[in-house]
């Protein structure tokens, strides 16, 4: 097998781009780029419509690559397992049809079968995977890509069986047959081996094979993506951290809410913290228990038992170092239970073994107060969280009142544990008390609100069935919440709606509802329901604490302002303004006033966000600036609806008057309001200068047309009259009006620019009129367009 894929990549981009197919066209370069960088809204909003088109064109060699890269994601980016092993299967199967076996990326879907298996558990699948992955390798040329990526795989299989000395050889045999078939080492086989010398403890070498690779990969001109920098800091620090040379390896350290964005790295970036704790060159605390902590819970609902393990250990060594009792309990239960799940269990049965006798050797803290006080004690004192857990399970195991301090004990113990990250065992913890207590309210919220947190559907299923008999709305309201969890929209208003059917005076329902029908575009029934909850609402002087909700807040004043705007219900988008004490310019009529420049934060059809510059025009309104190309639902003077929710924070007290100055509030669009009509052409070629362009763009506006540079400097064009000279270049965007046809689009802009010395290119605005295309193609010939 010798196919290049990345030939056949590149062919049939080409192919699919000439007859007509564009957006599937492009996907086949975004997706492995959004699947590596673990830009994954993107991928996911890209993804279906894409294999989609796939199929209904009758393609399946790109339909494997587009479900390849998927899974690339799935498993690497995100860390998933057990959750996606059905579709591994399927996908493995798919792969190896006839129609698809001589699709070169079908060897790569042999490497997702054997990472999936190795997520579950590795050292218990380590001859599987030696065995298809060996097997694959024998047949295919080393000169091919995916050499590369099975020869890192086997290596991980053998690491996964404590033979680090056989992996690095087995790297090293890869690296030198790739060479001699002229296939470069890629930057990710190197930290791979990176990551095997590790395990030998040669971290010299560490640092010094990922410093030559890098330079390796620049003079190849390969450019270090955002992936690249941040796996070459981590190892860095990893190796430093094991040398002893704290300080740098903390300044190479990526941050924490890096490990939160990027789950591949949260293993080793948790083994390096553990290091540098140990050194004393970092604190130790609960934040840092709370974060790992849920990470643990992360991988264990993806079914990643084996890296679930492994991270809790840490995690629990963590908290036995901060004298932690509670938590380094509830780890070592997580462990037990994960235990269960694995195949091989020799050698980590034991670890988990010694965290539970080591947890359990911590001191029991002593009560500062009888156990029935303790809640009101805690309340009052300022006691750090870890050790609340401690205390309020000493207090709840040696309880011995009425039912209802128990379960009071219980739930706060479970609020704690939730913090803590330990939603799961919150959740289990309160499935016991319910038992003894089964008509506390607060109990049943309480635990809903685990149970989601957790991830746990089977659970909510539960608890949503045992409360349908006795508490039919609270059975409702606990699946209403867990379809908003999981973006099931139609459902929440279903559900809400069975609510409100029972308790028309529900306040929070309609909230949930009310978001609900603005997630499904429904603005008549989100305004609807968000008028209800103004009639229906607490006065605010009549409300005690605890009915704070049952009040109108402002936000929901807001939301009603954006709702009204999407169903041009202009009075009482002036009504509800006044509430807030907006001022309007008009009394009466639509709200289309000149505000402030704003951010209206787009999605592009492959589902990447831009940031785009517009006029805020009301409350909750606001016109688009640029002209902008077809892979955006919106175009110049398009007026949308945008969420009330800032997307960024305003600049800090301590800004400067530049960030001041440059910062703009951002929201996301909800809808489009009203069309302007434009048609998006391109211009392209040499820049005629300040006064000629300052006078073409006016002469533009003056006809109702827009125009919208693109280029900046560092764009530069071919000097037909000098050779191998250059000039500053131009490539901007025309909006034509939905007034103007493309031939008088086309006939005025070669009257405006019939005298310049360097001509234009218009392309697609020449076709589309049905102009000479000659004269353009000239030009972009003659001036390297």
């Amino acid at each position: 097998m010798t196919t290049d894929i990345w030939a056949w990549v590149r062919d049939t981009h080409q192919q699919l781009h000439e007859s007509g197919h564009v957006r599937l066209a492009e996907a086949i370069y975004e997706l492995p780029e959004h699947a590596t960088e673990g830009r994954n809204e993107q991928l996911d909003a890209a993804y279906p419509e894409a294999v989609a088109s796939a199929r209904a064109l009758g393609l399946p060699w790109v339909e494997v690559y587009l479900r390849h890269w998927r899974m690339q994601n799935l498993l690497n980016k995100r860390q998933q397992g057990e959750s996606v092993m059905p579709e591994v299967v399927d996908l493995l199967e798919f792969a190896h049809r006839e129609e698809t076996a001589g699709c070169p990326q079908s060897v790569c879907v042999v490497q997702d079968f054997a990472i999936c298996h190795a997520r579950v558990d590795g050292p218990g699948y380590v001859q599987e995977r030696l065995e298809v992955v060996g097997e694959t390798l024998d047949r295919i040329e080393p000169g091919r890509a995916c050499f590369d990526c099975l020869s890192r795989e086997y290596s991980d299989a053998l690491e996964d069986d404590d033979r680090a000395a056989d992996a690095l050889a087995h790297l090293d045999t890869a690296a030198a047959r790739m060479q001699a078939a002229g296939q470069p080492v890629s930057l990710r086989f190197h930290r791979a081996r990176a990551g095997t010398l590790h395990l030998l403890g040669r971290h010299e070498e560490v640092l010094a094979l990922l410093d030559t690779s890098e330079r390796t990969a620049r003079a190849r001109n390969e450019d270090l993506d955002e992936s690249d920098r941040r796996w070459g800091a981590l190892l860095r620090a990893r190796a430093l951290a094991s040398l002893g040379r704290t300080a740098e390896a903390l300044e190479l350290l990526p941050a924490r809410a890096e490990a939160e964005r990027h789950a591949d790295l949260r293993e080793a970036w948790t083994r390096t913290v553990e290091l540098l704790v140990a050194a004393g060159a970092l604190e130790n605390d609960a934040e840092l228990g709370a974060a790992v902590a849920r990470w643990v819970g992360y991988l264990d609902g993806t079914g990643s038992h084996r890296p679930c393990v492994d991270l809790l250990l840490a995690a629990g060594r963590l908290a036995l170092a901060r004298g932690a009792r509670t938590v380094a309990l509830t780890l070592a239960a997580t462990g037990e239970r994960k235990l269960t799940r694995l195949r091989r269990t020799e050698g980590v049965a034991g670890e988990v073994a010694a965290l539970r006798a080591a947890a359990e050797a911590l001191p029991v803290p002593g009560l500062p107060v009888p156990p029935g006080a303790l809640a009101a004690h805690l309340a009052e004192a300022e006691v750090p969280v870890e050790t609340a857990a401690d205390l309020l399970s000493a207090a709840l195991d040696g309880y011995r009142g009425e039912p209802a301090g128990a379960t009071e004990l219980a739930v706060l113990l479970a609020n704690v544990l939730g913090g803590l990250g330990h939603a799961r065992a919150a959740a289990d913890l309160l499935w016991q008390r319910l038992e003894a207590d089964p008509g506390s309210q607060a109990l049943v919220g309480t635990l809903g609100q685990a149970l989601i947190e957790a991830g746990d559907a089977e659970g909510v299923r539960r608890l949503a069935d045992r409360l349908a008999a006795t508490s039919p709305s609270d059975g409702h309201w606990i699946r209403a919440r867990w379809a908003a969890a999981e973006g099931r929209w139609a459902e929440v208003l279903e559900q809400c709606g069975a609510i409100l059917a029972l308790e028309a005076n529900r306040i929070n329902t309609r909230r949930l509802a009310a978001t609900a029908a603005t997630e499904l575009g429904d603005h008549a029934t989100a305004q609807r329901l968000y008028q209800e909850l103004l009639e229906h609402a607490l006065p605010a002087e009549e409300a005690g604490e605890e009915e704070r909700h049952r009040t109108v807040q402002e936000p929901d004043l807001w939301h009603l302002i954006t709702a009204a705007s999407a169903n041009r219900d202009w009075a009482v988008v002036r009504s509800t303004g006044a509430l807030i004490g907006i001022e309007f310019d008009e009394p009466e009529g639509p709200v289309d006033e000149e505000w402030q420049l704003i951010t209206v934060r787009a999605t592009r059809a492959n589902g990447s966000p831009v940031d785009l510059p517009a006029v805020r025009t009301g409350p909750a309104t606001a016109r688009i600036l640029p002209v902008l190309g077809p892979d955006l639902t919106f175009n110049h003077g398009d007026v949308v609806v945008f969420a009330p929710a800032l997307l960024e924070r305003p600049p800090a007290e301590d800004a400067t008057e530049q960030e001041r100055a440059a910062w703009r509030p951002a929201f996301a669009p909800l809808t489009l309001l009203d069309p302007a009509g434009y048609t998006t052409y391109w211009i392209d070629g040499a820049w005629p200068g300040d006064e000629t362009w300052s006078g073409f763009r006016d002469a533009l506006r003056e006809a109702g047309y827009a125009l919208w540079t693109y280029s900046g400097e560092q764009y530069r064009v071919t000097d037909p009259a000098e050779e191998g000279e250059d000039l500053a270049g131009i490539y901007a965007a025309l909006g034509v009006p939905p007034t103007a046809s493309a031939r008088t689009a086309d006939a005025l802009l070669q009257r405006l620019t019939a005298d310049w010395t360097h001509p234009l290119a218009w392309l697609d605005l020449a076709e589309a009129a049905e102009a000479d295309l000659d004269p353009h193609r000239e030009v972009v010939e003659r001036y390297g367009l």
